[in-house]
């Protein structure tokens, strides 16, 4: 029988029916759901309610009854999201209470259980306990009313290992991922005490499963600890193991493509010259630059003439109406926010830009507007920004780890190159495509040595001058020209009879093999077809009408023959005899493809007309190796420069980076005398 204290009488109106009065038992398992529905009561009072509630939540939670306290704890990460419940419950340390479950979390499982309830009680009451124990902290923390700087070490130390565990109730790995987030944002002391417990493989490994909550919530911790850490910090956190794996370069490359595919709204719109907002940014850049006087005494032609006269001294091509620049997309408006973020953020270089290009009337200025253009759509091009993330990716770059705003930290650096480079260069406006090239290829080599933090990438991108670039490209001109060296040259020489010896082979096989060509009678008609081949012994051409496209004929099957040795002469295109005979009627692909060869007496000819260039190419030379003539066709030398190539580059494999010389190592003289030679003979005797 309950005690008396147990039972309360609570008048409760559910939806669509009458009030009624009920006597509830407060500890009793089976009424723990039904206390929820008391926070709508309109009888009682809300803070006395909520005060019972917690109260019994409160000892609900330190039952030795497992069922108890599982219900417990799951309504008790119900009704915490109310902050009224919430003080009352906090006021009765109850936040410290969960706090020590946690921390307590190996001891808390080793209840007095009967041995046959163990195993069941292990497989689903513990995880349950404690996802709910998590839910209900996590909840309470929300509220503010405790700060997250009282937890222990014991307690974030707890937390880090739910997540590092590789085999864990993924509701508790979720919560636990929500909760390090929360700590990282609310302090730097939590946020160096995560970060020496929870590393970026595990991080990552947890992008890999399925669940889809569990990603989005290791996504979320790893973004916070990329937010809240300094830039050391950053590189720390993508460098914490000692080595990148091909898997996690691959997630850190999706990861920075996602994030500067933020971007990719603004590159794709143009500039509005009816949006205020946009024009009012213009107009910040123009007046940041120059030092006017106010306005608004001025009329309005006047103001439109020294408006017009300062954005083209900003070097925007339509001074007149300079969002008509910013109208090619991309880059669209991100070359507007770009050029704004170096004028707020670097007023002093942003001035002495504008400023010391402007004053210049040696045509040697360079156009800031113009040129920020450009360099936003070349670091767009590089960064892949708009590109949707590859499956196989892993080309990311640590220094974007290291920034909150990269595309507009490295404007700032590269437009400060760009002038640099101009004046390295002496460049005009005409050489504007070729700078932009120079500086294309300054970002792309520096950042392809994976700067990790933007100061070293500053460094390394004003290292790499003009001079260098020159430098640079001339090494590589004289390393792809490798083959001109004259060792090289020597080489390919004398290997140059060899494969012509193969060409000619070829060519005989081909012969032997045969080709199937048509008439072109007087009417132009192509329906009669011929067949030629060569003997197998390279003696006898066979040739003879055929039926139909048929693969090989035998030599038996060609009724005509031409022997080899009354062969005297190969012609081609208008000097054939059935190109004479229709002179001026035959199209210049018809005389491409002709060639006879002249037999016996210089009035017996066969004539052919290949069905292709290549055809062409194949019988012309084998009729000049059978002939004992030189093989003259294109086909021919490119196929002998192929194997050339090959051959060399074959032949000098051992030889990587290891330089050639021009000339051969001189010849030492012979030795005064050659005393150190062994005598065989006196061996023998």
């Amino acid at each position: 029988m309950p005690q008396q204290k147990d039972i309360v009488k609570i008048a409760i109106q559910m939806p669509g029916a009458y009030p009624q009065l009920i006597q509830l038992d407060q500890v009793s398992r089976f009424v723990l759901p039904v206390r929820k529905r008391m926070l709508t009561s309109v009888y009682a009072t809300e803070r006395n309610l909520l005060g019972r509630c917690a109260e019994d939540l409160y000892k609900g939670i330190q039952s030795s009854d497992s069922g108890v306290r599982c219900d417990s704890l799951k309504l008790l990460a119900d009704v915490s999201t109310d902050i009224t419940f919430a003080q009352e419950f906090i006021s009765r340390d109850g936040h410290s209470l969960l706090v020590k479950i946690v921390e307590d979390a190996h001891e808390s499982y080793k209840f007095k259980i009967k041995p046959v309830k163990v195993f069941w009680f292990f497989l689903c009451r513990a995880p349950l306990i404690m996802t709910h124990t998590l839910t209900a902290f996590m909840e309470l923390m929300d509220h503010g009313i405790v700060s997250w700087e009282n937890l222990s070490s014991v307690f974030i130390k707890k937390i880090a290992g739910f997540v590092n565990a590789k085999v864990l109730d993924t509701s508790i790995q979720q919560v636990s991922l929500a909760i390090l987030e929360s700590m990282v944002l609310s302090s730097s002391s939590l946020f160096n005490e995560v970060k020496q417990e929870i590393t970026l493989e595990r991080l990552i490994s947890h992008l890999q499963v399925t669940n889809q909550q569990l990603q989005t919530k290791a996504m979320a911790l790893l973004m916070a600890m990329l937010q809240a850490g300094g830039e050391a910090d950053r590189q720390n956190i993508i460098h914490s193991s000692s080595s990148v794996g091909d898997e996690m370069a691959h997630y850190l490359y999706v990861l920075q493509t996602v994030r500067l595919n933020h971007l990719e709204a603004r590159m794709r719109t143009p500039l509005d010259s009816y949006n205020q907002e946009q024009r009012d940014m213009l107009h910040v850049l123009r007046q940041a630059a120059f030092e006017t006087e106010s306005e608004s005494g001025l009329s309005n032609e006047r103001r439109r003439s020294l408006c017009a006269k300062e954005f083209k001294k900003l070097g925007f091509s339509n001074n007149s109406n300079p969002g008509q620049d910013l109208s090619r997309c991309p880059p669209g408006l991100l070359a507007l926010d770009t050029m704004a973020y170096f004028a707020s953020r670097y007023p002093d270089a942003y001035s002495r830009f504008v400023l010391e290009n402007s004053s210049r009337e040696d045509k040697h200025e360079c156009p800031f507007a113009r040129s920020s253009i450009q360099l936003t759509l070349i670091l767009c091009e590089i960064l892949r920004i708009g590109e949707p993330p590859s499956e196989t990716g892993s080309d990311y770059h640590p220094i974007f780890f290291a920034q909150d705003r990269l595309l507009e930290e490295l404007f700032c650096i590269c437009i400060q190159l760009l002038n640099k480079t101009w004046k390295e260069m002496r460049a005009t406006q005409e050489d504007f495509d070729k700078v932009m090239q120079v500086v294309r290829e300054q970002i792309t080599r520096t950042l392809s040595s994976k700067p990790t933090s933007l100061e070293l990438f500053k460094n390394k991108v004003n290292a790499l001058n003009y001079s260098e670039i020159l430098k640079l490209r001339q090494t590589e001109r004289l390393h792809q020209e490798e083959t001109l060296a004259p060792p090289v040259l020597e080489l390919k020489e004398r290997l140059k009879p060899e494969l012509l010896e193969l060409i000619r082979q070829q060519r005989l096989n081909r012969l032997c093999h045969g080709t199937l060509f048509r008439k072109i009678s007087s009417r132009r008609r192509q329906d009669k077809l011929w067949y030629c081949r060569l003997s197998p012994n390279h003696k006898v051409l066979h040739y003879g009408d055929v039926e139909g496209e048929t693969e090989m004929p035998s030599i038996e099957a060609l009724q005509e023959k031409i022997p080899v040795a009354d062969i005297k002469n190969v012609v081609t295109g208008k000097d054939c005899p059935h190109m004479k005979e229709n002179k001026g009627k035959q199209t210049k692909e018809v005389l491409d493809l002709a060639f006879s060869i002249t037999y016996d007496v210089e009035e017996y000819s066969l004539n052919f007309i290949a069905s292709s260039r290549t055809d062409f190419c194949l019988w012309t030379d084998g009729l000049n190796v059978l002939l004992g003539k030189e093989m003259s066709s294109e086909s021919m030398r490119s196929e002998l420069e192929i194997l050339l190539s090959m051959e060399i580059k074959l032949r000098l494999l051992d030889l990587e980076n290891v330089p050639i010389p021009d000339t051969a190592p001189p010849i030492p003289k012979p030795p005064s005398n050659f005393n150190f030679c062994y005598d065989f003979s006196q061996a023998e005797q």
